[in-house]
């Protein structure tokens, strides 16, 4: 398999994939090729933003005013 794609060429190679398959003017087997083509792209944009999502932390000050670092939560500061 060639070099991996990044999160925005996966992007856009899903993008197009969804769009070909709107227009709905494929063959049965080409559409299949391209909604395949269309499901690997989705997989690799998953991956790499959950890599991203481990990757960043949110800093927190603590009550003596020091700092710590803590994973990342969809929940914080969402009161």
């Amino acid at each position: 398999m060639p070099e991996e794609m990044t999160f925005e060429q996966a992007l856009k190679s899903l993008e197009e994939a969804v769009a070909q398959l709107e227009k709905g003017q494929m063959p049965l087997d080409e559409s299949l090729d391209c909604f395949e083509a269309g499901v690997q792209s989705a997989n690799l944009c998953r991956k790499k933003l959950q890599a991203v999502e481990s990757r960043i932390e949110t800093l927190m000050k603590n009550s003596d005013g020091s700092f710590t670092t803590e994973p990342f939560s969809e929940d914080d500061g969402q009161d």
